[in-house]
This record gives C-alpha cells, sequence and structure tokens, in this order.
C-alpha cells in the first residue's frame, strides 16, 4: 500500500477531470454543480500500488536550440529518479511533452564545475554531449538559479562553459578527436566517402551536392548502425558547401533515431572536417534543417583541433506540468 496525493486543477466543468482512473472516482465526490467552480481539488489516501496510482507530477521547461527540442528538469534538491520508459514517454511527440532529449539539472559531482546535468537522447539512452542542448541548458540554469554572468557544467564529455549575448549562447566543446579522412565505406548504395570526428560524441560526415535531395531517411540509419562505427555506431551528418566558410547540413542522430532540425555537435564536426577537405577557416557559418544558422569558432593546428566553440539561439517555448 502507499500513499497518493493528486493535485487536479481545472477552469471548467467536470468532464475535463481526468487523470488515468480518478475522473470516475472525483465525479461521485463532488456535486457537478459545484466542479465548474473549482480551481484545485486535492485528494490524499492510500491505494493498492498500480498503474492509476504511480504517477509523478513534474514541474517542466520546453525549450529548443535551433529546432534541436529538450524537456528540462530541475533536479536540484535530487528528488527526481525517471526510468527509461518515463524518460521515453516525456519525449514521445504524441504521448508525452515531445523532445528529442531530456536534460536535467544537478549539483556538480567532482568540484571541477559550478554545476552538472544528466542528459538522455528521446530513446531513454544517456548521452555524452548536445551542442544545441548545451545551450538550451545554460539559458535554463541562468533563469532557474539566477545567474548573471558565465559558469560552467559538467557532462559526460567534459566540463562546458556556457556566455551569454542576448538570446544567442556560445558554448565551448571538448576537444575533437578521432579525425579520420577519405574512408572509403560500402553501403547499399556503393561505396562512399566517409569522414569522422568525435566532437564529444563521434560524428560521421558525408558531403552531397544538395542537402534537399540527400538521402538522410534511407542510408542515416545504415550508417548510423554501420559495422564501420562499431560497435555504438555514430551520428550522420549530409554536408552541402555553399559557399566558402558556409555550409548547410542536416543530421541523422544516434539515440534520436530520425533527423533533427539541428545537431550542435555535428554542425561542429562538419565545420572542422570543411577545414580539412574543403579549407575553410575559422569561424564557420552553418545552415540548419530548421531554418537557423550557427556559427563555430576553432583553432587548428598541425590537423588537430582546440578551443571549439559553438553560438546560436537557445527559445523558451513553454513550462507546464505533467504526470509520468
Amino acid at each position: 500500500m502507499a500513499e497518493c496525493k493528486v493535485i487536479m486543477r481545472s477552469c471548467g466543468a467536470a468532464k475535463g477531470w481526468s487523470i488515468g482512473g480518478l475522473g470516475s472516482v472525483l465525479s461521485n465526490l463532488i456535486p457537478r454543480s459545484h466542479t465548474r467552480f473549482l480551481r484545485e481539488f486535492i485528494l490524499v489516501g492510500t491505494f493498492d500500488r498500480n498503474p492509476y496510482f504511480s504517477l509523478m507530477l513534474l514541474e517542466f521547461t520546453k525549450m529548443n536550440g535551433a529546432g534541436n527540442d529538450f524537456v528540462l528538469l530541475d533536479n536540484r534538491a535530487q528528488t527526481i529518479q525517471l526510468s527509461r520508459d518515463q524518460i521515453v514517454r516525456l519525449c514521445d511527440r504524441h504521448r508525452g511533452v515531445g523532445a528529442d532529449g531530456v536534460l536535467i539539472l544537478v549539483p556538480a559531482r567532482t568540484g571541477k564545475a559550478d554545476w552538472a546535468w544528466d542528459f538522455y537522447n528521446s530513446d531513454g539512452s544517456t548521452g555524452e554531449m548536445c551542442g544545441n542542448g548545451a545551450r538550451c541548458f545554460a539559458r535554463f540554469v541562468q533563469k532557474t538559479v539566477g545567474l548573471n554572468g558565465s559558469f560552467n557544467f559538467e557532462t559526460e564529455a567534459g566540463v562546458i562553459t556556457a556566455t551569454f549575448n542576448g538570446q544567442r549562447v556560445t558554448v565551448n566543446l571538448t576537444k575533437p578527436n578521432g579525425l579520420k579522412l577519405n574512408e572509403r565505406v560500402k553501403l547499399s548504395t556503393g561505396e562512399t566517402t566517409v569522414h569522422s570526428l568525435n566532437t564529444g560524441v563521434p560524428h560521421a560526415v558525408l558531403y552531397v551536392p544538395d542537402a534537399d535531395q540527400a538521402m538522410v531517411q534511407s542510408l542515416g540509419p545504415e550508417i548510423r548502425r554501420h559495422p564501420h562505427f562499431g560497435p555504438r555506431g555514430t551520428n550522420v551528418n549530409f554536408v552541402q558547401v555553399l559557399a566558402p566558410n558556409h555550409i548547410r547540413v542536416r543530421t541523422f542522430e544516434r539515440g534520436v533515431e530520425g533527423e533533427t532540425l539541428a545537431c550542435g555537435t555535428g554542425v561542429s564536426a562538419a565545420a572542422m572536417i570543411s577545414a580539412q577537405v574543403h579549407k575553410f577557416t575559422s569561424p564557420v557559418r552553418v545552415q540548419v534543417q530548421g531554418g537557423d544558422a550557427l556559427e563555430v569558432d576553432f583553432k587548428e593546428s598541425g590537423g588537430a583541433f582546440d578551443e571549439v566553440q559553438l553560438t546560436g539561439p537557445a527559445e523558451f517555448v513553454f513550462e507546464g506540468r505533467v504526470d509520468i
């Protein structure tokens, strides 16, 4: 047996009250003539543990960075523990809030940064790093904690520093590694030249003549799980050169298992590989599928990259409460 406390808010009639199986309970407890005026009802009791009474009410913020969208939670008190199924449900665009991932604010664990995050992809798997997510997380922390200046936070990829210029946020990325150029990979369409770089998470880069015609939905999942990038696979970026220091990128994301409107670590990988393949110089302007423009700055020396920064928007969409 477990105590269950349910808070229900309504501005309408009784038929709008339904959380799991509570609608019939409330209709028996509350006269119909009173429900249209009721603003808040609290029911406390003991119930068997079952699906109707295992809900948790979460306060959340929905944000997006260049169309890459996230659910953000404040867990500084460390009272929230989500299962993989609950994360998937939160990210479900039909049955949940809908997002490419979940970002959770937690206290720093190592003392090397001001804060830390727990980051989950929409399939419930953990993620090491996300450039667009990092910018959204930075603005969320700024608003939630009340910060005025720059700060840093821990990720599985390393410590990230965020600075602000209005609604645009700049985050540093950890030092890239694993650069591989001009590898030939056998695909269903034939042997293809693929480049790769790890910018906190692994990315494959293919150059295409027209991003609109790129086979993102078919080649994306094939390359993402290709044995060449095993055992964990890779993110896949289809890159069109628009002009010197200007590219367009479409990304099939590992963990989301589909195309997203933007991928910060992906555009960063594409920008630096373009410096090697097409002799780009910093900064590189990147057009993403959502229509926004991101900027990637870096220093290059002898084919090695450092001091990588990603700049772009991070927007609040809405706040709410959800039963999970």
